[in-house]
């Protein structure tokens, strides 16, 4: 089992297979995109695979497969074939943006790799279109309706940006949360977009986002979450789905976080707002023994921030990296 140095149980890992997207969004990266990892320097399907067998060992249950997107990785189904043989593995998800994972839906409901978060910034092509820079919105639109025709449990991120998406945002709880049995979660927006731009607060934070919506609706109750939920919940009467509200950059979720997450290219990183900890990617390649990788581990838990404001504090330049190559 791992527990931090707050006391807090770790069994969720944020792996992340690629740093590379087809899309562009400007919350993310500039429109040139960002220095890709060199395919070399990104851990094999073995190396991800070992990784994960480890830390399964030390008390992951569950892993979230993240990018980049996903679905970049041509062998991905690969190392999720090989996940599924893990008995103590509880759940596999993945976060992605939905455009390249048609092909894949029949194996994934095969498989039971059926939670599926996904990155969704616009309900309008148009919106769409200007944010993600790219013009895959009719694509992306009819798989997410596919997933949830599949029996899938998908969830929506969709980050709140000024002057971008707001118009957007009653019309994707009636589109979707009124028809299905789907969350639409509304995001605060990050400074991690590959040093774009940065920022110190924000306008639509977790409150106003609340507010707005609630100013639109007249009988909304609070669903009851998990302890480790990252978001507050809500259904509005007589809508099939439901939705969130992850305060990412007002971090009020930090004291029971139980996540971990390692980058495409290796890097530990314990928190969100935390420069990398270390790297394993050396250690897998040079060492036939897993204790190595199994030290390092518990050494990047043991001196873990208590909160996303103290990580802050001690990490430097954090808000130059792009959310693609943090791993989301």
């Amino acid at each position: 089992m791992l527990i931090d140095n707050h006391n807090r149980k770790i069994d969720y890992l944020r792996l992340a297979v690629t740093d590379r997207c087809n899309l562009r969004c400007n919350y993310c990266m500039p429109a040139e995109g960002i220095n890709f990892a060199d395919s070399k320097d990104l851990l094999s399907i073995d190396e991800l695979f070992r990784l994960s067998k480890v830390l399964v060992g030390q008390g992951i249950r569950k892993i979230r497969i993240t990018g980049g997107e996903p679905f970049m990785r041509k062998d991905l189904m690969q190392l999720l074939r090989r996940l599924k043989t893990l008995d103590e593995l509880e759940e596999i998800s993945i976060t992605t943006n939905a455009s390249l994972i048609e092909k894949h839906i029949p194996e994934l409901k095969a498989l039971g790799i059926t939670r599926i978060n996904l990155s969704l910034d616009a309900i309008e092509e148009p919106t769409f279109n200007k944010i993600s820079r790219r013009e895959q919105f009719a694509t992306v639109y009819q798989n997410l309706l596919k997933l949830i025709q599949e029996g899938f449990d998908v969830k929506v991120n969709f980050i709140v940006l000024d002057n971008q998406n707001i118009q957007d945002i009653i019309p994707i709880i009636e589109r979707l949360t009124k028809h299905y049995q789907v969350s639409v979660r509304f995001l605060e927006e990050m400074p991690f977009n590959g040093g774009s731009r940065s920022f110190q607060k924000i306008k639509w934070n977790h409150s106003k986002i609340y507010e707005y919506i609630a100013s639109h609706y007249g009988d909304i109750s609070k669903l009851e979450s998990e302890k480790t939920s990252t978001s507050v919940n809500y259904r509005i009467k007589g809508y099939k789905g439901s939705f969130g509200i992850i305060p990412s950059f007002t971090r009020n979720f930090c004291g029971s976080c139980n996540r971990l997450r390692v980058t495409a290219t290796g890097d530990v990183i314990t928190c969100l707002y935390a420069t990398a900890s270390k790297n394993l990617r050396d250690i897998l390649r040079n060492s036939p023994e897993d204790r190595p990788v199994e030290n390092e581990i518990l050494a990047a838990i043991s001196n873990r921030a208590k909160n996303g404001f103290e990580a802050e504090e001690r990490s430097t330049d954090i808000y130059s990296n792009s959310m693609t190559s943090i791993g989301g």
